[in-house]
């Protein structure tokens, strides 16, 4: 049994595969936080920006089988070039935590009905093969298993991680993006921008090893 807060169609807004035509595919439930507002102060990672409890978002639900969310997922690909509609079709497993629930079987089934797979994970949990593309963002201090992958993507600043503690790991790109701080603060209005922002442009353009991720869905206004 797999369970989905919600499935949409929208492009990709951050890190290195920022603009691609994407289905997100949200998973429920998380490692490092309950998703709860009661529990965020004493959670592992404070700044989540997400809401992954339960099934109920739009396109979300319990599915019994790999094959049948697999199918479900596909349905949400547009169909516009009936020609090449098979061609290049994305789905980003997220959540939460969506390595919880990604297991072989369902990267299979998505790669049976023509889906790549991305994921967004904390690195907590070690990723099944046959992924393709990886992005790991660690959280505070949670130990991170999975070292290796596409993308190491640091929410900055961290005060419990520096982004020198990563670099020697096995990742072809090192993003660095700035931390929205709406979250810790309550504050839900329209989003302006970190005030964290020069701190990041600094640190990239002294260290080139690690490029500039941006939020580009909140500035916007993209689900």
């Amino acid at each position: 049994m797999y369970s989905v807060k919600e499935m949409f169609l929208t492009l990709q807004g951050e890190g290195g595969q920022a603009g691609l035509p994407a289905i997100f595919v949200r998973f429920s439930g998380c490692n490092l936080w309950s998703g709860l507002e009661r529990d965020r102060a004493n959670a592992v990672c404070k700044f989540c920006d997400t809401d992954f409890i339960g099934t109920d978002g739009s396109g979300g639900g319990k599915f019994k089988t790999a094959q049948s969310l697999a199918k479900e997922i596909k349905s949400h690909w547009p169909k516009s070039n009936p020609q090449n509609a098979d061609e290049n079709i994305w789905a980003v497993m997220t959540g939460g935590e969506p390595l919880l629930q990604l297991d072989t079987e369902l990267i299979e089934a998505c790669h049976a009905e023509g889906i790549k797979i991305a994921v967004e994970s904390n690195g907590t949990v070690t990723a099944p093969d046959g992924i393709d593309w990886l992005c790991v963002s660690p959280k505070a201090d949670a130990q991170i298993i999975q070292t290796s992958g596409h993308e190491l993507k640091l929410v900055f600043p961290q005060a419990e991680n520096k982004p020198q503690d990563f670099e020697h790991m096995d990742f072809d790109i090192f993003s660095l993006q700035p931390r929205d701080d709406r979250f810790l603060k309550g504050d839900e209005g329209a989003f302006s921008g970190s005030p964290h922002r020069e701190v990041v442009i600094a640190y990239c353009l002294a260290h080139p090893k690690w490029r500039l991720s941006l939020q580009t869905h909140k500035w916007m206004d993209i689900p």
